[in-house]
């Protein structure tokens, strides 16, 4: 017999032909009666009571679903409610003893809390309470768990928050009820950490503990938004029907075929949306089979897992939601200070004496500023609180850079170290809070438009005198006219001769505010073509400036302003004639026309191979490509763009899959990106 089973009412989904409608016979499958079927698994589970224990999963569940705001990742359906079951049937026989009604109650917070917002969690929790009066949940022994977590947060010299802990093992226990789990959250709220951090703790537990419970875990991220529905599955060559392999088909074929007993996840970090995860109904739920179009079928054993990792679900259908175990993060619960903590942490050895003067600085400063941001300023294109706080720490990372430890990556750090005399740790000491401020004023406050920075120069202003500062910006102009002389502590080459930029260094003998065009000598205009003459501006020599001391110590830049502001002009020249021998510099301009694969071309035929695997540009040299017009390609039907989200895969995982041998990483290393864009709008 042939059966469909089908539900056309949603995204994704279409009717079948009429001819092939009228060859089959339609059933309407009725709601079904969750307390009956609750009932049955509870009883085949173990439990006694179940007629009034199914009662209370029931009216748990569609209280949830009436009282709980409306979430896209949500689900209070049959699927949710017969994993609970089945989770608290292994919770029942791991421990026998415990009275069922505790068990029931605890594997419901277990499946549920993860996925709850901040303000449905008290809610959520007061539900439960009614609907088992009297009865405390049983606190599960998660002390090897936990002391494994935070060695290793330690280890990547993150804070060690409760919070950051609780997510952990609620991610732990998720994967250990479901298959595929999806983390969801915005950006900044520690998703990729968490799964990492669990991923680590596994690792170290197989080899402290020996335990069969825990395994060595091995990752396979995939970006299925940078490859086309027929590269991540595979395809069938129209004119000569052969059948190519997909880059997801190949990964899960290879990882499926593997019997050891170390733990697979295959990693989706990319929007979800139904144009491809649809395809992967049937391995998400509990057939765990993957179809290929040629007619394959994969198994999923289970030691293979699937992890996503998205912003959010709005685009995703019912089905897929449904399939999937939910872990929510919030960035508000963070906040801003465990960055500022775990920053503090990586401080070079010579300046962590000054540990305590910058956290006080970070207390004062930080976060009234990206509030007094959000309120009275614009920006041209939106960014969270943790990247404007991870902007400014990047710039405080190229002043430290002397004094870190010297890198074998050409580009990150310093090629030596600094010598920190008597002389110099004096110095450090008066730079410590200029440093900071002119971190804060282009980390924070180099996203607003001009009249965002004209409040924002007032507020800074104000805020400064109030805290008595040492080295105050003088009253002229706006904070962001200047640049702190700092005798060339800061850098890692300290000469008195001229800088890239033609600005002539003045021995000063204290450190001091300078503007950024004192010092610029005249402008001699060489005979030749008009369109080829830059006369500098304080514009352009300040963006030049800050875009070579991020660039030279491997940070990623990202230019924003309306057409016009020539952010081109000035980010060409820099790269081309302004930017120490040992960088090549390599332009890609996007255009709506632009797809993935053009762009992986392009940067790909730029690196040589290194080594099995790795790609990078020859020997001794670092690479910075430059993409103008970021935001030009074409969004796609649920408003994903395919080149940036390769480029985001490079930024996540150091690589993307090769094009020509289908399923191999290729991790490109020494390179680096800086990139152009308008605000969005017409076209963009």
């Amino acid at each position: 017999g042939v059966f469909i089973t089908m539900n056309p009412g949603y995204a994704g989904r279409t009717e079948l032909p009429d001819n092939l409608k009228s060859m089959f016979r339609p059933i309407a499958m009725m709601v079904p009666d969750s307390g009956l079927i609750a009932e049955i698994i509870l009883f085949g589970e173990g439990f006694q009571n179940t007629k009034v224990l199914a009662r209370k999963v029931q009216t748990l569940y569609s209280l949830a679903v009436q009282q709980l705001s409306k979430q896209d990742h949500y689900d209070f359906g049959l699927r949710a409610l017969v994993s609970v079951l089945r989770y608290a049937g292994r919770k029942k026989r791991v421990s026998p003893t415990t009275p069922d009604d505790e068990v029931l109650l605890l594997a419901m917070k277990d499946m549920n809390i993860a996925k709850l917002t901040a303000t449905d969690t008290p809610l959520f929790n007061g539900i439960v309470s009614d609907l088992f009066p009297g009865v405390d949940t049983p606190q599960m022994d998660y002390s090897v768990m936990t002391k494994a977590v935070e060695a290793e947060l330690r280890k990547a010299h993150l804070q060690v928050t409760p919070t950051a802990i609780t997510k952990v093992i609620q991610l732990y226990e998720t994967k250990n009820s479901r298959h595929s789990v999806m983390i969801v959250g915005e950006t900044g709220s520690g998703k990729s950490t968490t799964w990492r951090v669990l991923q680590a703790s596994l690792g170290r537990l197989k080899k402290e503990t020996k335990d069969p419970a825990y395994n060595v875990v091995k990752d396979h991220p995939i970006n299925p938004k940078s490859l086309s529905l027929g590269e991540l599955y595979g395809e069938f060559d129209l004119s000569t029907n052969e059948w190519t392999d997909g880059v997801l088909s190949s990964v899960m074929r290879q990882v499926c075929a593997d019997e050891k007993p170390d733990e697979k996840w295959l990693m989706f970090d990319a929007p979800v949306d139904t144009l491809w995860i649809e395809s992967m109904n049937s391995v998400m739920d509990d057939n765990k089979v993957l179809t290929l179009i040629n007619g394959e079928r994969i198994s999923m054993p289970p030691q293979v897992s699937l992890l996503f990792e998205t912003q959010d679900l709005s685009v995703a259908s019912p089905a897929t939601v449904s399939r999937c175990g939910m872990v929510y993060l919030e960035p508000s619960i963070l906040g801003l200070q465990p960055f500022v903590e775990c920053w503090l942490k990586t401080v070079p050895k010579p300046l962590r004496e000054h540990r305590d003067p910058l956290k006080k600085l970070y207390d004062i400063y930080m976060e009234p500023s990206v509030e007094f941001l959000r309120e009275n300023a614009k920006e041209y294109v939106p960014s969270v609180d943790s990247n404007l706080c991870g902007s400014m720490m990047r710039i405080m990372d190229c002043f430290f850079a002397p004094f870190a430890p010297p890198t074998k990556q050409l580009g990150s750090g310093s090629a030596k170290t600094v010598e920190v005399t008597a002389e110099k740790q004096s110095l450090i000491a008066k730079l410590i809070e200029p440093w900071f401020f002119f971190a804060l004023v282009w980390g924070v406050g180099g996203s607003c438009d001009d009249d965002g920075r004209k409040k924002f120069d007032k507020f800074l202003r104000e805020k400064m005198s109030e805290n008595s500062v040492a080295l105050p910006f003088p009253p002229e102009g706006l904070v962001y006219d200047y640049e702190i002389d700092d005798l060339g502590v800061g850098k890692v080459s300290n000469d008195d001769e001229d800088d890239d930029d033609g600005k002539k260094k003045k021995k000063q003998k204290k450190v001091s505010w300078v503007g950024w065009m004192d010092g610029m000598g005249e402008v001699t205009v060489d005979p030749q073509r008009y369109s080829d003459i830059i006369v500098p501006t304080m514009d352009t020599v300040r963006s030049a400036a800050i875009m070579e001391l991020l660039l030279v110590h491997s940070k990623q830049v990202l230019c924003v302003g309306p057409t016009g502001t020539s952010k081109t002009l000035t980010i060409a020249n820099k790269l081309l004639s302004h930017m120490p021998s040992d960088y090549l510099s390599e332009f890609i301009s996007f255009s709506a026309r632009t797809s993935a694969n053009q762009t992986q071309d392009i940067i790909d035929l730029k690196l040589d191979k290194r080594r099995k695997g790795i790609f990078a540009p020859p020997l001794g040299k670092f690479s910075i490509f430059f993409i103008d017009d970021l935001n030009m390609p074409a969004l796609e039907t649920y408003g994903a763009q395919p080149p940036i989200e390769l480029l985001r895969q490079w930024m996540d995982h150091d690589g993307w899959y090769d094009r020509k041998q289908i399923g191999a990483f290729r991790r490109l290393v020494d390179i680096g990106f800086v990139c152009a864009m308008g605000p969005p709008g017409g076209g963009r």
